[in-house]
């Protein structure tokens, strides 16, 4: 069976997957009967014949008359939304919801709902109708229903209609640094950017030059053992982060290491120390910063020290226990985790395995414990130094498909598939990010708590929280194992709740949360993160009026959004004035059409950003150069310029990524490459190549250039 039937449609309707869509050109494409069969199968749904189709579809329809409640309910503050109750037909029914706080509501009312009987499994069910009370708070709630001697419980999540903005965001707005932490090193770090290094930037840029925020990439865990994935956006978890960034003379039990062990962890920082423009070595940095953090663990820590580091424990509950599980014996047994004796492949069948790990799986929960300290050192500092914001953390899109998550979260993530994105204008193959994507329909059986879990860690400590791929809280791009990233379908999830429960979080932490909304978007997803209080996420080269084609004018742009013009995807402004991201996708064969062409569009397109900036006054003729070939030293000028240029709109979050502030050039990273080109391993350089440390910054003239340009505007 190859063919779109009717049935196989309706099925694949019924879950979410998308049988046709538009593509970045606004072409009609109709997805192939092969990948819509194998991402049911990935949810567990035969489709490989019309008996199995039709099977599925009646158990589809009679999955919700078989529950008393629904798996869950997401409202908002102030809606009173109906839900179903599923009884035997003529029986009574009790509904009643117990708070957050464990107080009852009692008062649902019954409303007329006149449906009849479904016969399920031999059963005659009825089905009721229930409002909810009016006033219920923001929170995590149940909703309980009892009929004789059933019972069944439900999440309730009562989220905000709107995230307001802090009130300084209100009225005005705020700048900031985007910076790349492990690329941002200071001349006490090993080798790599570290948590006190970033606190430093945001204590400095908040104090001295007036920044409101510093936005860094995801901090998020990596592998335990070497070889350490170098992309941020590939972790092993979302949930907790990467000891990589501990700073560990902060830790206080430092202080009592013994004189000989304290020469060790020198001997082990100072060769690290020695900033080059070399590609960064995390395998390096992580040797020796294990071994050092081995050692501080070791030291008795005081009652007071032990009692808040239980403390954590006991909040983080049993996620922590089972990534530090993960780590233990990911040290043990290597990676991937799909290798493991079989008994270790499954997180609920390690008992023993704990007992006989104790010690190093406890090692792994006090280097969480420790970057909980140092995050909270971070963003203390950056509010101390006037800073609205302070420190935005990324969220990245998903996970490894051998990492922490994958193993812990089986049962809610995907398997046989990986996450991704269709072509558009900059990745025109398409991108696979081998990433297996949430499950919705196992999210919403989990109660979205693996979600919730993982936004309280990423927020317990920030002012903002960037969200990466944004609309894959919508609908996401699922590529079926075997298949290219054009074979792929959107599958869609429920944004309600999604979009709700991020809005939950974000107000109970105080943040700001950005939505990175690129790429091919459906024009109603913007419009409703605006209403829900969402920034979303503005790249100057790529905003186009749609009218004319040329660039998008000031006045045009967003005001509920983060405004910058360049993004870690593409090579720093002084680069790509250069044309560099059209030399180097030629390079490594990325490029859907002649090099020609690209570079001729490229060049006009440049050019029409040039006349933009020269027509408003922000920039002299002379300051263009008129071949992008040499763009030196006008590159700088014309750097400048854009970023007035971003002071003329209305957005009300301006992001200046650090290296246009210094004069850097190279790529941070190419989507649709792995090996091809050295993602996220550039350090941070001038415009001369030349390696630049935290203590520099003060010091760049360029730097300053840029931001009283900033401020200025």
């Amino acid at each position: 069976m190859t063919e779109l039937t009717p049935e196989l449609a309706e099925l694949a309707a019924e879950y979410g997957i998308a049988t046709e869509y538009r593509d970045w050109r606004g072409r009609h494409i109709r997805v192939p009967a092969g990948t819509i069969r194998a991402v049911l199968a990935a949810l567990d749904v035969d489709a490989s014949t019309p008996e199995a189709i039709r099977r599925a579809l009646h158990e589809h329809r009679l999955a919700g008359w078989r529950r008393m409640l629904p798996l869950y309910l997401v409202t908002r503050a102030g809606w009173t939304p109906y839900f179903h109750v599923h009884v035997t037909h003529g029986d009574p029914v009790e509904v009643w919801v117990t708070l957050e706080d464990g107080t009852e509501r009692r008062d649902l009312v019954q409303r007329e709902h006149n449906v009849p009987p479904v016969e399920v499994d031999g059963r005659l069910v009825g089905e009721a109708a229930f409002d909810l009370p009016g006033g219920l708070p923001l929170g995590w709630h149940t909703l309980h229903a009892r009929s004789g001697e059933t019972s069944a419980t439900a999440p309730l999540i009562v989220t905000p209609d709107r995230l307001e903005l802090p009130a300084p965001l209100r009225t005005g707005r705020a700048w900031g640094f985007m910076t790349q932490l492990y690329a941002t090193r200071s001349r006490r770090s090993w080798g790599i950017g570290d948590l006190v290094d970033l606190a430093d930037l945001a204590r400095w840029s908040g104090a001295e030059l007036g920044a409101g925020f510093v936005l860094v990439n995801p901090l998020h865990a990596a592998e335990p053992v070497p070889p350490v994935e170098p992309s941020p956006y590939l972790p092993t978890t979302r949930r907790f982060f990467n000891p990589l960034y501990i700073r560990v003379e902060e830790i206080p039990e430092y202080a009592y290491l013994r004189v000989v062990e304290q020469a060790r962890v020198y001997e082990l920082a100072e060769p690290l120390r020695r900033a080059t423009a070399d590609l960064l070595d995390r395998d390096a940095a992580w040797r020796a910063k294990r071994e050092a953090l081995w050692l501080v663990y070791q030291v008795p820590r005081t009652p007071g020290r032990q009692a808040a580091f239980e403390l954590f424990k006991r909040r983080e509950g049993q996620g922590l226990v089972d990534f530090a599980t993960w780590c233990a014996l990911a040290e043990e047994h290597g990676l991937p985790w799909q290798r493991w004796p079989e008994e270790l492949r499954d997180p609920e069948a390690v008992a023993k395995a704990r007992e006989q790990h104790a010690e190093p799986i406890d090692f792994h929960c006090w280097l969480q414990w420790v970057l909980d300290e140092q995050l909270a050192a971070a963003q203390r500092a950056a509010r101390a130094a006037g800073m609205p914001i302070g420190i935005m953390h990324d969220l990245a899109v998903g996970v490894h498909a051998e990492g922490a998550d994958a193993w812990a979260l089986q049962d809610v993530l995907a398997r046989g598939i990986t996450a991704g994105a269709p072509a558009d204008a900059f990745n025109q193959q398409g991108q696979d990010w081998s990433q297996p994507p949430w499950r919705p329909d196992r999210l919403a059986e989990a109660g979205f708590v693996p979600y919730r879990d993982m936004l309280r860690t990423v927020l317990r400590h920030a002012g903002g929280i960037r969200v990466d791929h944004v609309i894959g809280l919508f609908r996401l791009w699922w590529v079926p194992r075997g298949m290219t990233p054009a074979d792929g379908t959107y599958v869609r999830y429920d944004h309600e709740a999604l979009v709700g429960i991020l809005a939950l979080e974000a107000h109970r932490a105080g943040a700001v949360v950005v939505g990175e909304d690129l790429g091919t978007v459906e024009p109603w997803v913007r419009d409703y993160l605006r209403e829900r209080g969402l920034l979303g996420t503005s790249i100057l080269w790529f905003e186009r009026d749609q009218a004319t084609g040329g660039p998008l004018r000031p006045e045009h742009w967003r005001a509920l959004c983060l405004g910058t013009v360049t993004t870690h995807d593409l090579p720093p402004t002084a680069g790509y004035l250069a044309g560099e991201h059209v030399a180097l996708r030629e390079r490594l064969g990325l490029l859907a059409r002649p090099v020609a062409e690209e570079q001729a569009e490229d060049l006009a397109w440049r050019q029409a950003w040039v006349a933009l900036l020269e027509e408003l006054g922000l920039l002299r003729p002379a300051g263009a150069p008129s071949d992008g070939e040499n763009p030196e030293p006008g590159a700088a000028r014309i750097v400048e310029a854009l970023h007035r240029f971003l002071t003329r709109t209305p957005c009300r979050l301006l992001g200046v990524a650090l290296p246009d502030a210094v004069g850097d050039r190279r790529t941070q990273n190419q989507p649709g490459t792995k090996d091809e080109y050295p993602n996220w391993r550039i350090p941070l350089t001038d415009e001369h190549g030349m390696p630049v440390t935290l203590e520099d910054l003060p010091r760049s003239a360029r730097l300053r250039s840029l931001v009283n340009a900033l401020r200025e505007g």
